[in-house]
């Protein structure tokens, strides 16, 4: 599919914006259903208010499950470097004037620069207030359909699988939470529910494949000017096809579980690192090449520390609880 896309990116979009509705109307569905609709109460009551004493004591062991949910609830790992990416070939602001990576077969090749610019003149800056309000709503869109499935998906797990004590686990975990579409439409909606999660994981590596394959060129770009010789498309079709490989290698190698927990650790120490990054790039670097008007303010950077001092807390949190310090 990407090799038959005029511009890869509008592939990418399309296909999750699919997905992501289809899995919506999905669990609203299942959630309208008698049985779960009788446990909301009790569920909002142990979302707000906590269950004191805890069931059962902390275990070390479950350490890395929460750092996976925390990774993934809040969109983190390298998926916020991953969004810029698709901003830019969104064409959002400045960027409109940049080249996006198109399909060999039917895309034409488009020019694309091998780092920034900034513009020479100020006449774009009309229409920042513009960009910003795009840039509110696009990623209000993301985050706020993330919470709305996480927590559908926890209250039909409380209210379906809780009561049975059915826990997903290893190669049974899609296999179990089919049950969530199973209660509305029998087995059906099972069918159904694991034709989901497999273009949802279809969906996952489509997007992960993409940006993954655009960073590596921008790091052969930037520490290799001789790579600059080779266009943008024929290495992004080389590490496409090169992680295509190593995919196939890996997800032969373990359940998906242990690969998830992986990848949810490496993503996390990727947001530590590239949320100091972006600091030092919006808030030291980049305002000595800006306008006022188009330098992040002051709130921004009071935020961005905050997540940042958040994330790096709870890695060494982490790292010292896997030492058996903690």
């Amino acid at each position: 599919a990407i090799l038959l896309s005029k511009v890869i990116y509008r592939l990418v979009e399309g296909f999750m914006w699919g997905v992501a509705l289809l899995t919506l109307v999905g669990l609203l569905w299942a959630s309208a259903h008698p049985d779960v609709l009788k446990m909301i109460p009790s569920f909002l009551k142990g979302l707000f208010i906590p269950e004191l004493p805890m069931p059962r004591a902390w275990d070390p062991a479950d350490a890395t499950k929460l750092l996976t949910a925390i990774t993934f609830a809040g969109l983190g790992g390298f998926w916020t470097l991953f969004y810029s990416y698709w901003i830019r070939d969104k064409g959002i602001g400045m960027a409109h004037t940049m080249g996006r990576i198109t399909g060999p077969i039917t895309g034409k090749p488009e020019v694309i620069p091998a780092s920034g610019s900034v513009p020479a003149e100020d006449g774009g800056l009309a229409h920042i207030a513009r960009w910003r309000r795009f840039l509110f709503w696009d990623v209000s869109i993301g985050i706020g359909g993330n919470i709305l499935t996480t927590l559908m998906t926890c209250l039909l797990a409380y209210a379906l699988l809780f009561p049975k004590g059915l826990l997903p686990d290893h190669y049974e975990l899609a296999v179990v939470q089919s049950r969530f579409f199973e209660v509305s439409w029998g087995w059906v909606g099972r069918i159904l529910f694991l034709v989901v999660a497999a273009a949802f994981l279809s969906d996952t590596w489509l997007a992960t494949v993409d940006a993954v394959s655009r960073i590596h060129i921008d790091c052969l770009y930037g520490f290799f000017p001789r790579s600059r010789a080779i266009p943008v498309r024929s290495w992004y079709l080389f590490f496409l096809l090169l992680l295509t490989v190593v995919t196939s290698i890996t997800v032969l190698l373990d359940e998906p579980g242990p690969l998830i927990l992986l990848s949810a650790v490496i993503g996390f120490i990727g947001t530590v690192l590239f949320s100091v990054a972006l600091i030092f790039l919006n808030h030291v670097y980049l305002p000595r090449h800006l306008p006022a008007s188009a330098r992040p303010g002051r709130v921004n950077l009071f935020f961005l520390c905050v997540s940042c001092l958040s994330y790096a807390i709870l890695a060494v949190v982490y790292f010292l609880t896997i030492a058996k310090i903690l």
